[in-house]
């Protein structure tokens, strides 16, 4: 699988349940959420404005995605909403890797890409690290409709969380011969 497979695959509506566990404290989290994502065009304006942050020229893009978020947490039952775009820009020596570029909401932050790599599973390692966080995720297909999501986040003062997600597609399936090619790969 690469990149622009994995962001193909993910593209619909799902319905995502996150555990978090703060270690720092001895405290579980549970949140609930809807999430859309869907593919863009790497000429859309969003895109081409997130790669100018980075200083990155858009033609080096490989694809990208917008991911919009609805939920709540039972801590607080606050609502919880936002969107994000993503763009992936592979390495120039080796296409299974590369940076990943995400929109910056405070603006007085440096925008830091992250890296993406796949593992031998097949499933993609996301790697982010600034100047007091690092974080890592790995997302996989359990079967066409069901992703899993791992997430350590360290920040430099000592604060770690985990997290397990899994999100069970409810709708907007891509390409049946694309969902086909997942049923295959996950069950070899």
């Amino acid at each position: 699988m690469n990149i622009e497979e994995f962001f193909q695959l993910s593209t619909g509506k799902w319905f995502s349940h996150r555990t978090s566990q703060h270690l720092a404290f001895n405290q579980s989290e549970h949140s609930k959420s809807d999430i859309i994502i869907e593919a863009l065009p790497l000429d859309h304006p969003e895109v081409i404005k997130l790669c100018q942050s980075y200083n990155i020229n858009p033609s080096s893009a490989s694809c990208a995605t917008k991911i919009t978020w609805n939920g709540t947490m039972d801590k607080d039952q606050a609502k919880h909403t936002g969107s994000t775009v993503l763009v992936s820009v592979p390495d120039a020596d080796n296409p299974a890797q590369g940076r990943l570029l995400r929109e910056i909401v405070d603006a007085n932050k440096t925008p830091v890409p992250g890296r993406y790599k796949f593992d031998s599973d097949g499933a993609l390692i996301l790697t982010t690290e600034d100047e007091t966080i690092f974080s890592e995720e790995r997302l996989w297909f359990a079967s066409p409709n069901l992703r899993m999501r791992v997430n350590v986040l360290k920040s430099f003062d000592g604060f770690s969380i985990t997290s397990f997600t899994s999100e069970i597609r409810m709708g907007g399936f891509p390409p049946a011969e694309k969902v086909s090619e997942a049923a295959n790969s996950v069950s070899s």
